[in-house]
This record gives C-alpha cells, structure tokens and sequence, in this order.
C-alpha cells in the first residue's frame, strides 16, 4: 500500500501549480508503454514526484483547466424531513387500510437472522400496524433468488405468515384489474398482492397500475429504503392515490443510517472504496474526499488512483475517459491534507498456471498476471490506519475480477473491522459487503444493504422514494422564545402569504397568539422581518409545506388551538390530480384533531368552486365533529355565504377582490362540543 500522500514518497510541487479558467480537460499527453502496463508520464502544470523505494522516480505533470472544485456537501445537509410511522398518531391507524411496500430482499432472505436490526425492524413495522388495528396490505417484489421455494404469492404468503405469527392472505387484486378482490381483507388478518416485479408497469410508474395498487389505501407506508434510489409505481406512484404517505421503522432507521455518512463531527473519519467505474462515481468520491479524513481504494478503482499518481497499472485496469476524475479527486484530497492510500502489493494468478498465486508488488505485475486480492503489506498498512479512526465507511467490494468469490483480503478487513467495533468506532458497511459482515458486536455497527442508494445519496442527488413521502417539519420549536406567553390560545393560517391577516389581527387581539405557515419561504423571512421591526410580539411565521408539517408543528404548542383560517389558497393547488394540493385529508384531519372544543375553521375565496371543494372536504374528513356556523352575529348571510368578514381584518387578496367589486365565498366551521 503506497505511502499518504502528505508524506515525505510523495511531494507536490506547488510551485509548478497553475490554474485557468474555462472548461476543464488536460493537455499534451504522452503515455509510455512498458508491456501491457500504462505509465502516465507527463503532463503539464502539476508536478508530483514519488520517490518509491528501490524503484525509479516517476515525475508526473498534469495541468488543470479550472480550479478543481471541493464538494461542500450543502445539498445532503438540505435532505427532506419526512413523516415516520414512529411519528404518526397511533390512534388514526385504528381501522384504516394500509398499504405496506416491504423490502423482500429482507424479510424474504431464506437464511433469516430474527434477531437483527434489519428484520426485527421490518417485521415491527407490520406487526405495529396491524396491532393498532389496521387492515394492511403487503406488496412487494421478490425472485427465487434470495428464496427458492418463493414461486408464487401463495408460497410467499405462507413464509409471512410463519415468521409474522400470522394469517397472511394472497389476493389478485392486480392481475384481474378488480378492486373487488380485496374483499377477503374482512376475513383475514394481512393480505399480500402479487409480484408487482411481474408487471412491466411497475419499472414504468404507470399510473394507471399505481392507481390500482392504492384502491381502497388510506395510508401508504414506504418500507422499502433499498429500492428508494428507483421510480417504481410501488413506491412513488401509489403516493398521488393515499391521503397520507409515511416511512415506516426500517425505511426510518435506514435513512437515519445513510445521513450519518455525511457527518463528521470532528472525528477521525476513513473510507474504505472498493468496486469499479471511477468516472461514474466521481461525484459522490469528490464528496467522500471533501469530508473523510483518509481514503483507501481496495477495488477496481485503486489503478485509477495509481495512474493518476504516474504509477505504471496494467492496462486491463484502466478505465477509459477516468483519468481526469482520478486527477481531481486527487487535487481535492491534496487540498485538504487528505491521506489516499492504494494497494502496494497483489496476489496475482496466470491461467497458464491455475491453483498458483504469486506476490507481485502494485507497480510491479508481470505480464499474464492478473490480481486477484490484497497482499499482506497492504494490509498492514491499512490495519495500521484503521486503529487511529473513530468513524469508518466501507463501501463497493473487494474484488478485481468478475468473481463473486469473496477475497481472504476482504475476511482479513472484516476482522480488522470487528475489533474496531469492539472500540466503540463508528462503522458503516455498505453493499455487498454488508452481507459478508458478520460482527459479535452492534456497537457502532451499521448495515446498508444496497449500495447504489448510498452512491446516488453521496452524489447529491435526490432520491425518489424519499421525496414521494410526506414532509415533517424537522425542528423542535421554543414556543417560549416565539411567544410572550405561550399558554394563550391560538390563530393558525394557513396560507398566510405576506401576512397582513395575521398581523393586523395580532395588532387587535392581544390576547391570542397567531401564526402564520406559508410554503414561500421569501415571503415568510419577510413577514418575519416585519414583526420584528413592528414589535408585535404575539405574532410568528414559519416557512413550511403546512399540509403535511401542521399536525408536528401545532401539536407541540401548550395552549389551545381556537381558531384555523384557510384564505384564498391557489385554485391551481386544488386539481384533484394535483398530488401536493393544499387543502387534503390529511390536514383536514389534522386540523380537526388539534382544535379545541367549540374551535373554529374560517374558509374563504374569491373563486366559488374551491370554496365549495374545501367546505365538501372539511365535512367530509371532519370526522362527524365540524357543522357550518350560519349565524355570526348581524352578519348577513348570501346564499349560504357569509356576506363579511367575521374578524374585520382582511388578507391582501381579499382586499385585492373587495377593491375590483368581485364577491367572497366565506363560511365558518365550528367543532361540536357535544362529539368528543
């Protein structure tokens, strides 16, 4: 294994660093041809000199069009909040139907660990359900591989039924195209619909066959995170159909598991890359380069690295159009005083000698010789930097062939790994080698199974069955330090847009507390700035997506919830189609759980039909416990209508309508007190 590269074998000569701007790509290549063996030889602008011992001194150039960029990694700090069923009111759970997308590669394993944390909580989110009295639905896909005896929903539906210690029921509500099919969910205690992996339009997102799976689903709970990296109708579009979407106990601890390879915290962090196709995953090594203290490449990916760095690698094993990647990632971790550690030496084996393997130092493969695992001085030196860490990320296999055959090198790291565990070190393993880990310990211990969730996380990108859930809102609020005094009752509206409503009213009713929730986060850091400057100090706005976030917001504050406004909401926001709609079940139920008894619902718009929908909605999600108020005062009514403004404090828009003649849709919504 080579030296760091802030040590003395290899020195950067920063006097010879020239950057430019424009497009980057590297100029006057030349390459020397020893064999089969590629040797980067010169380039011009960047100099490294690696003085390796008992070997010539190879002296690199390499010039940069731009200055190489270091990944801040701002956009995973900026990963969604979701709602969890950790999170969800147990008590709305009760005789609803719901939908479970379980991750077969778990649950369906045929060598089942029970007791791990990946099936234990794959199994919880089930038997919780179906324990808080829920009608659930189980789908999934699965394949004789992880299982031979899985052939058809029957067999699969008999495994279930074994391990969850109850009746699970397979049903062809899919196949037939008939949602009458599912009547047998009366009868039994969890149904399973067919192989969604059957059904081309599952890969398609149909929605159509989205639409199908989610008939008769009031909640879709996601427990799939290994598919999450994938647009599948099973996952994403079943949430435009259920009136809430949820990640459930294994999808959660996955998720938590992922967000902590992003952090560092002050530790020493080491990541172990194994694996292939550098320039694919540049991205998201540019990340690990910008974050980890220490980078060891095992895999295919090392003779990227080495020829990068001017060390001759045999030409089988360089990959095409990688070399300005490698490049990179190396500035990156120079800039940094980041250590990159490669192999040193191979064990190697000839077809022409089969059964026989050979020790070849890194730079150093005879022809016909081809590695086929670490040799003992790269891993020593990877042992030795190991014991120095508090955090360790293993990711992509140790192999440089097409061999599935797991390496003595690999059970040698996993060893080094399970005494780090023992350390209290932080270890996450990823992929295929999590399948391999087996560790005594669970201290500090963390599996991901699929490894191509986690590269596209590390690569900034966003994953679809994530962002498909609903959202939560992710911080705790001090209402002590929002409100003189917290225990008054409170004003929520919804839509608050540039806040006259609520400041105007917070202006004439001391005596309460308002709050305003918009989605617009520019016009809320206005509203904010304006409260401050007004000295209003019983009026706050918080920029959210008050559909989803209302229920984890308003539920935490100490006094009472006495009156909800809904103002002139966007009529484009109210397609049926339309799945981010403002005005859904799951806030009308929210909002009719929360309020106080007696509390109110003031509903409003200058547009007749959303007026109509979002009174239909309120009754008809009310729960039996909301009844139009007609009378307000001398208030007269129009037609159903209230013909003014009960409060006497008028929205933007509204002042927008009264002033062009235009009439208002009002109505007001009361809470019985006599249903409780």
């Amino acid at each position: 294994m080579s030296q760091p590269l802030n040590i003395v074998q290899a020195t950067f000569c920063l006097n010879k660093l020239r950057f430019y701007d424009g497009p980057k790509f590297l100029q006057q290549k030349s390459y020397s041809y020893l064999g089969n063996y590629a040797q980067l030889q010169k380039y011009q602008g960047l100099q490294v000199q690696l003085s390796l011992q008992g070997m010539v001194v190879v002296r690199v150039e390499c010039l940069f069009k731009c200055k190489a960029c270091l990944c801040s990694g701002e956009e995973l700090d900026a990963f969604p909040h979701i709602q969890t069923l950790r999170k969800f009111p147990k008590e709305e759970l009760d005789a609803k139907v719901v939908l479970v997308r379980f991750d077969s590669a778990i649950l369906f394993r045929e060598e089942q660990e029970q007791q791990s944390k990946l099936v234990s909580n794959a199994l919880f989110t089930i038997k919780y359900l179906y324990e808080s009295g829920a009608k659930v639905v189980l789908a999934s896909d699965w394949c004789t591989k992880s299982n031979p005896k899985l052939i058809h929903a029957e067999s699969a539906a008999d495994f279930l039924s074994s391990i969850l210690k109850c009746r699970v029921v397979p049903v062809c509500s899919i196949s037939c195209h008939t949602p009458s099919k599912r009547e047998g969910l009366e009868k039994a205690d969890i149904l399973l619909l067919e192989n969604v992996s059957e059904f081309k339009e599952e890969v398609a997102n149909c929605s159509k066959f989205a639409q199908l799976l989610s008939w008769g689903i009031d909640i879709f709970v996601n427990d799939s995170f290994s598919l999450s990296h994938k647009i599948l109708a099973s996952t994403v579009g079943v949430a435009r159909f259920c009136h809430s979407c949820v990640a459930g106990f294994h999808f959660e601890e996955s998720l938590c598991q992922l967000k902590k390879v992003a952090e560092t915290r002050g530790n020493s962090y080491v990541a172990l890359i194994g694996g292939g196709n550098l320039s694919q995953k540049a991205a998201a090594l540019h990340f690990l380069a910008s974050r980890c203290d220490g980078l060891v490449f095992i895999g295919k990916m090392s003779f990227q690295i080495m020829h990068a760095l001017g060390l001759s690698v045999p030409l089988d094993f360089v990959e095409y159009g990688a070399l300005n990647e490698a490049l990179d990632i190396v500035q990156i971790a120079y800039n940094r005083n980041t250590q990159i550690l490669y192999p040193k030496d191979f064990w190697c084996k000839n077809d022409c000698f089969p059964g026989k393997l050979e020790l070849f130092p890194s730079n150093g493969i005879l022809d016909g010789w081809v590695p086929v695992d670490l040799g003992p001085v790269s891993l020593d030196e990877i042992n030795s930097l190991l014991t120095k860490c508090e955090k360790v990320l293993w990711i992509g296999p140790l192999k440089f062939s097409d061999s599935n055959q797991h390496t003595n090198g690999a059970s040698r790291l996993t060893q080094m790994l399970d005494i780090l565990c023992q350390r209290k070190c932080d270890l996450t393993v990823v992929g295929s080698m999590a399948q391999m880990k087996k560790s005594s310990s669970d201290s500090g211990f963390n599996m991901l199974v699929n490894a191509s969730v986690v590269w596209e996380f590390l690569k900034g990108r966003k994953l679809p069955g994530v962002m498909a859930l609903d959202r939560a809102y992710p911080f705790e609020i001090n209402w002590n330090a929002t409100y003189c005094d917290p225990t008054q009752p409170l004003v929520v509206d919804i839509g608050s847009g540039n806040g006259l409503f609520i400041m105007g009213m917070a202006r004439k009713r001391t005596d309460l507390n308002f709050l305003g929730l918009e989605i617009n986060e520019k016009l809320t850091r206005r509203c904010v700035a304006s409260v401050q400057r007004s000295g209003i100090k019983n009026g706050y706005f918080i920029a959210t997506n008050a559909t989803s976030t209302f229920r984890s917001i308003v539920s935490s504050y100490p006094g009472d919830l006495v009156l909800v406004s809904i103002q002139c909401p966007n009529p484009d926001f109210n397609q049926p189609e339309h799945r981010w709609r403002m005005l859904q079940r799951t806030l009308v139920e929210a909002v009719v759980d929360l309020l106080t008894s007696d509390g109110k619902v003031f509903l409003q718009s200058d547009i007749e039909a959303v007026a109509i929908r979002m009174r239909e909605q309120f009754l008809k999600y009310g729960k039996g416990k909301l009844s139009v108020v007609h009378d307000q005062g001398d208030t007269k009514s129009r037609e159903g209508w209230l013909e003014e403004n009960p409060f006497g404090v008028r929205s933007d828009w509204e002042q927008h309508v009264i002033y062009r003649g235009a009439p208002m849709y009002r109505l007001m919504l009361s809470k019985s007190t006599s249903i409780e």
